[in-house]
Formats: structure tokens, C-alpha cells, sequence
């Protein structure tokens, strides 16, 4: 804790760097996941091909990505682009999963009025589904954005890792508060940044605040009521 202390200056410059290698790829993994998950989400045959492709990339070690994607792409060991890549592919391909699941969430019944109304696919998508699908996306978000602050420590194995940078230094230097250092800023980047999409998210969705409080006076009326044989 000691050493987090002295060197913050350097902690806060880690995770500058730890924060663009885990957001970009996020970003663009909801560009090309949102209309791919949109499209196919109608066709079950698509949908499947997609999703058991989306299901082989995420198995594929992080190590392996980061070794290979140099060579493919003809970059060097060292650019950043690798880290980047490489949690773009885990990120489409948990989004890709995602939204299709989170449109499902969103009643039959707000579709058939929507399609009832004359709206075509793309607008009762943009306008209907997509909207009141975000309480689900925004969750599912959540989760690879904290996943991707997690791998992006992995990258430190092949020198660029952001906070991950701590600990293989502090391993090298056999100096255990170095470690402890980076695994405390990791932690709590993570948890702040989950706390960020949440409070976005909520601000995004007041609807699901609105049905909470109309639900409230019912229960507590419910609750309050005279018994009819006290009435009597």
C-alpha cells in the first residue's frame, strides 16, 4: 500500500493507458455487435452459425491472440494494436451474444403494436427494441467491460499491459507490494468503472425507476388497509 502511495503519479499514467486499451475495444465491439446481433436475431439458422463462431473466439487463449496478432496484421510486438485486437474479438464476441438476447427480453406485445403502427423493421428496432432492450445490454456490458480491464493485464506479458506492468516489474524486482499495488488499482478501476455504467445505464432507462414507484403505494396500501371484519 505503501509503495501505491509513493508512486501514484505513475499509478494514474498506468491506468490511463489500461483504460484506452480496455474501452476502445469495447466501443467497437457495440459498433459491429449491435447491427450484426439486430440482424440476426430473425433468421435461428444465422443465429446460431454466429453465435457458435462468436462462442470459438472467446475460447481462444488472450496469450495467443496477443503472439499472433502481430503477424497477421504485420505489427510489431510491442504496438499497442495487439491488446487492442485482441479484446475487440472478445468483445464482439460476447456482444454478438448479447444483443440478441436483450431484444428477446422486450414483451411480444410492445412488438406487435409497433408492427401494428406500420413501422418497419429498422425503425421498430431503433426506436422500439433497441431502447427497451438496454436495461439487459446495459448489464451484459457491464460484464465485458469489466472482463476487458481484467485481460488487459494480460498483456503486460508481452510489455504492454497497462496497471498489468506492476506486476510483472514487481515480479522481476521480487518486490510483493508492487504486485499488491497493481492488483488494488485493478480491482478498484473495475469496480468504479461497473459503477459508471450503472449509474449511465439507470440515467438511460427512468421508465424501470417509474414502475418501481407506481408499484410502491399498491404494496404499501396493500399493507395498511383495515381487515374487513375490523371495518365492520
Amino acid at each position: 500500500m505503501r509503495w501505491l502511495i509513493d508512486n501514484f503519479s505513475v499509478v494514474v499514467d498506468l491506468t490511463k493507458t489500461h483504460l484506452y486499451l480496455a474501452l476502445v475495444p469495447l466501443l467497437i465491439g457495440l459498433l459491429i455487435a449491435v447491427p450484426v446481433g439486430t440482424a440476426i436475431r430473425g433468421a435461428s439458422w444465422l443465429r446460431k452459425i454466429t453465435l457458435s463462431v462468436a462462442g470459438i473466439a472467446f475460447t481462444i487463449p488472450s496469450l495467443a491472440l496477443f503472439v499472433t496478432i502481430p503477424s497477421v496484421f504485420g505489427l510489431q510486438i510491442l504496438d499497442p494494436l495487439n491488446v487492442v485486437i485482441a479484446l475487440t474479438i472478445y468483445s464482439t464476441a460476447l456482444l454478438i451474444r448479447a444483443v440478441p438476447e436483450a431484444l428477446d427480453s422486450v414483451p411480444a406485445d410492445v412488438v406487435d403494436s409497433a408492427t401494428a403502427m406500420g413501422f418497419t423493421r429498422l425503425r421498430r428496432a431503433l426506436t422500439v427494441e433497441l431502447p427497451l432492450a438496454l436495461p439487459v445490454l446495459v448489464a451484459n456490458v457491464r460484464v465485458v467491460a469489466v472482463t476487458n480491464i481484467s485481460l488487459v493485464s494480460v498483456g503486460s506479458l508481452i510489455g504492454i499491459g497497462g496497471l498489468g506492468t506492476l506486476f510483472t516489474q514487481g515480479y522481476q524486482r521480487d518486490y510483493p507490494d508492487q504486485i499488491l499495488a497493481g492488483i488494488i488499482s485493478i480491482v478498484v478501476l473495475a469496480l468504479a468503472f461497473d459503477l459508471l455504467l450503472f449509474l449511465v445505464g439507470r440515467a438511460l432507462t427512468p421508465w424501470t425507476r417509474q414502475q418501481k414507484v407506481r408499484r410502491a403505494p399498491l404494496v404499501a396500501g396493500q399493507s395498511t388497509a383495515p381487515a374487513p371484519e375490523e371495518a365492520s
